[in-house]
């Protein structure tokens, strides 16, 4: 990057900027023609300059020029016109011309538009590239909001800015020149008073806005570090709140609000003081030339035709000087901008790019063994020893466990082996080279590396699974595309390296089967499969599978299959004497075991409207209700459940864990609720319609054996089936298209995969039905053929940001199976299983041992455990204490000295 904006912008622009200031100059022959016409028809034949009587002609667009040696030269005889018409035509000109200075601008803008987009991306891309070649200690001192920040806000009025770094001044500045010469070509003494203003306006107006910069500086800071600050809020909410310290923080964005308020106001009064004295600058001039220029036509040294051109000339100058002023300021203020980036990203150690390089050969076999360290001290960010001169080395085929209490060293000794941590003195090498040196298409794939907080991108459990495989393209898209498409996809290329970015195609695939001893999609998932169970993460996944929606488009033979197991789960669960854990949905009877608004509708909705939390608003379903008088039955329902509810629960605590199973009403209700029964009981005010919705609201998620408050009788449940009749009957076809009534032969598209195979509710009487639901449910899949199905089904599972809907266990699987799936000379594990009881670590380690050792392959394996115990399944193990490694051997010999490894196992 350079630090210097306009030799940056030049450096990558300098071919488009001689083109646009080619047509800048261009431009200049019309808009100075535009200035003259004016003059022309006012003299002419308006005041009949040229036209003694009314029968006098003038030659129109006579165009002759006498050139050197070849004399004169007639492009155009020209047309003789009389007085009228000599008019219409200069008046037509006159049009051409501001068409003409029109397209001009057009052209200009667009083209120095398209200039600076493409400039900022650019730039934008390398940022980014330079964040991919921070070295590991820069992502400690950046908050990862402020960085995004400046790569997303604070750089976009640099795009702006580049298409009129060159062509701004030249544009405006010709203009004002030659609004500035025409003037004076009409009358020296309006020129002389135009350029004194001009001057003026020029001297001052830009020394009064560095104050604006300095401002702009500020305000720009701030802005930062409050987006960092937001972003420190968000990210640990969780410690906010457990020690609340919410209006701790609720001050400091107070602190910081106010400050940019501030500076902001500040920015304003200035910014607004100058334009005041501009704008008087700017008006002054025409009081002049009414006065000086009204003087001297009426003693005959200027023609009337001449004070009207200058006139309309200099209502054209102030604009551009304007502008040009502007440009100047805006200029200053995005050169302060850019330095202020280019200071955060240029950082020193940036990774070589030579070492990013993209290569579609595999890396097995490419690194030189062994993995090793020699003299390896590091060195943290608080100048603690974190290592001190350890010597080690990891050779092929090895498996070694490292052991040692939390911060003895060995943690860090897999950091520096995959990188991600550089030695403060020592080397870490790939047999005779220094690791620091080689390309990660080598080191980055040959070496697969697991630690304790492995992060995950916003998308589904497929998409990171994959992610680690997707390390160059390999090849051209299954289904070639359509000339539209091939169409796109050139421009795609052509501006791609206009803007200095790398021409990669997203739809290429980027796996390399072969490479992973694959030979299909098909393959991968067998594969994908296998490391889910080795890292006991299918039951989890299956859970996903239950909890989602099944896209029928991926799976077309898939719902039958689902409609077809519901009858197979019941005969299982007929003979575990279970046949009541479910409680089917039947259309002429009501479920007990489901809501009253499910029985209600007895369907689910794809439609907004017909959605449970909606559908009270619903016209169609208000009608229904009204029409049949269930209305009243609910909201007598909802009354006495507001008052059990209140009855119950008033005097506990908000957090109690009764709220937690209570789903229509939260904790924070209860006062509202209890003001409305007030009011109820009283009868002397009427309850308002939406006080009346809000009651009935109640009765929608009440379930009689989940709350027994003894409120579903017979007869109301015969209401609520023949409500869903008369509702069903009558469905308009617009709601009618969004809804998917419950039927026994059919799969329901918007239900869940698991209310497919109920399709009925579970019953309250059994403790542990779900769990009884969910092993059936898991014993069937695998012999009806469902089995790898629905643990794809379940791949499509969101994770949402950073994986956060998954829990600290299921993350540190995910992350594990994300590696295994790889291919690799060398497995760094880095206490991968932390978050994990002993039990579970051990049954993983020997899994994901015996998967890696699997088909002839024999890959070293470095494993810091967090369970010493573990390390017996190790050929190797050593010991570190202090940052030093102080035993390494077989297990049992470490077993028989008297040394730390045997304190470890012994505690």
């Amino acid at each position: 990057m350079d630090e210097n904006l306009t030799r940056y912008i030049w450096k990558h622009t300098r071919v488009q900027q001689f083109w646009i200031l080619s047509i800048v100059a261009l431009s200049m022959i019309p808009y100075y023609m535009s200035f003259n016409l004016p003059k022309e028809i006012v003299n002419g034949p308006i005041q009949g300059e040229g036209f003694a009587s009314p029968d006098d002609t003038q030659l129109f667009m006579r165009l002759v020029f006498d050139l050197p040696w070849l004399g004169e030269v007639t492009l155009f005889p020209g047309v003789q016109l009389d007085r009228l018409e000599t008019l219409f035509a200069l008046s037509f000109v006159f049009l051409l011309l501001v068409i003409v200075n029109g397209w001009f601008k057009f052209y200009i803008n667009t083209y120095k538009g398209r200039l600076g987009e493409r400039l900022l991306r650019r730039l934008r891309y390398t940022l980014v590239d330079h964040i991919l070649r921070f070295p590991p200690t820069a992502f400690k001192r950046m908050k990862a909001a402020e960085v995004s920040t400046m790569v997303k806000d604070e750089v976009e009025p640099i795009g702006g800015f580049t298409g009129d770094a060159f062509v701004s001044p030249a544009l405006l500045g010709g203009q004002a020149l030659t609004a500035l010469a025409f003037i004076f070509v009409q009358s020296v003494p309006l020129g002389l008073i135009t350029l004194s203003l001009v001057m003026v306006q020029v001297f001052i107006i830009p020394r009064m806005r560095r104050r604006l910069l300095v401002l702009g500086r500020e305000r720009q800071l701030t802005a930062r570090e409050l987006a960092g600050r937001v972003s420190e809020i968000f990210d640990g909410i969780g410690t906010i709140h457990a020690y609340d310290t919410t209006n701790y923080e609720r001050a400091d964005i107070s602190a910081r609000l106010g400050r940019i308020f501030k500076i902001r106001f500040d920015i304003y009064q200035w910014k607004f003081l100058v334009k005041f004295i501009n704008n008087f600058l700017a008006s002054v001039t025409p009081f002049l030339f009414y006065a000086v220029g009204g003087y001297l036509a009426l003693n005959g040294r200027l023609d009337i035709g001449q004070l009207v051109a200058v006139i309309g000339a200099y209502k054209d100058l102030p604009g551009p000087l304007k502008e040009l002023i502007d440009w100047d300021q805006n200029r200053q203020d995005v050169i302060v901008k850019y330095q202020t980036v280019t200071q955060q990203f240029l950082i020193d150690d940036l990774i070589d790019p030579s070492r990013h390089q993209i290569s579609s050969e595999p890396a097995e076999g490419k690194l030189r063994p062994p993995l090793a360290t020699s003299d390896l001290s590091v060195i943290d960010e608080s100048g603690a020893m974190s290592l001190e001169r350890v010597n080690f080395a990891l050779h092929p085929g090895e498996k070694v466990a490292v052991v040692g209490n939390s911060g003895a060293g060995g943690d860090v000794l897999a950091e520096v082996l995959t990188r991600s941590v550089w030695p403060s003195s020592g080397r870490a090498t790939a047999g005779d080279v220094d690791l620091l040196t080689l390309p990660e298409s080598i080191a980055g794939r040959a070496i697969t590396y697991v630690g304790p907080d492995g992060y995950f991108f916003y998308g589904t459990v497929l998409d990171n699974l994959l992610y680690a495989l997707k390390n160059a393209p390999i090849s051209a898209p299954p289904v070639p595309p359509s000339a539209s498409e091939q169409a796109h996809r050139e421009w795609e290329r052509s501006e791609a390296e206009l803007a200095g970015n790398p021409d990669f195609d997203l739809s290429f695939g980027w796996i390399d089967y072969p490479g992973l001893g694959l030979t299909s999609e098909e393959d991968l998932m067998a594969e994908l499969i296998k490391v889910l169970d080795a890292v006991i993460l299918s039951r989890d996944v299956l859970n996903f599978a239950l909890r989602s929606t099944v896209q029928l488009d991926r799976h077309p033979d898939f719902a039958e299959k689902v409609v077809a197991m519901r009858q197979v789960l019941r005969e299982e669960l007929a003979r575990e004497d279970l046949a009541g854990l479910i409680v089917p949905f039947e259309p002429g009877a009501y479920n007990v075991e489901a809501t009253v608004i499910e029985n209600m509708l007895f369907g689910t909705a794809s439609h907004p409207d017909l959605t449970t939390d909606r559908i009270g608003n619903n016209p169609y379903f208000r009608s229904v209700l009204k029409s049949v008088g269930l209305g009243r039955r609910l909201f007598d329902m909802g009354v006495e459940i507001a008052r059990n509810a209140i009855e119950l629960f008033a005097d506990l605590p908000p957090d109690h864990p009764f709220f937690q199973q209570l789903s229509f009403m939260r904790a924070d209700e209860i006062p509202a609720y209890q003001a409305l029964l007030q009011k109820i009981d009283a009868g002397s005010v009427a309850v308002t319609e939406a006080e009346r919705d809000r009651i009935i609201l109640l009765s929608f998620d009440y379930i009689e054996p989940r709350y027994r408050f003894g409120l579903m009788s017979e007869d109301l449940m015969s209401e609520v089936v023949d409500f869903r009749q008369r509702f069903h009957a009558g469905l308009p076809t617009d709601l009618r298209e969004g809804f998917n009534v419950y039927d026994p032969a059919r799969f329901i598209a918007s239900s869940s995969l698991l209310d497919n195979l109920l399709f009925g509710r579970i019953s309250q009487k059994y403790r542990d039905g779900s769990d009884r639901i969910y092993a059936a449910v898991e014993r069937l899949l695998k012999p009806l053929g469902l089995y790898d199905t629905a643990l794809i089904i379940g791949l499509d599972f969101h994770l949402g940001a950073g994986g956060k809907r998954l829990t600290s266990v299921q993350r540190q699987k995910l992350s594990m199976a994300r590696a295994l799936l790889r291919r690799s000379d060398y497995y760094i594990f880095n206490r991968p299983l932390s978050a994990l009881d002993s039990r579970s670590q051990q049954a993983i380690a020997q899994q994901a041992l015996a998967l890696l050792t699997a088909k002839g392959r024999d890959p070293a394996i470095l494993w810091v455990l967090s369970q010493p115990a573990a390390a017996r399944f190790f050929d190797r193990i050593v010991v570190f204490d202090r940052g030093m490694l102080v035993e390494d051997g077989t297990h049992a010999d470490l077993v028989q000295k008297n040394g730390i490894f045997k304190e470890l196992i012994t505690a």
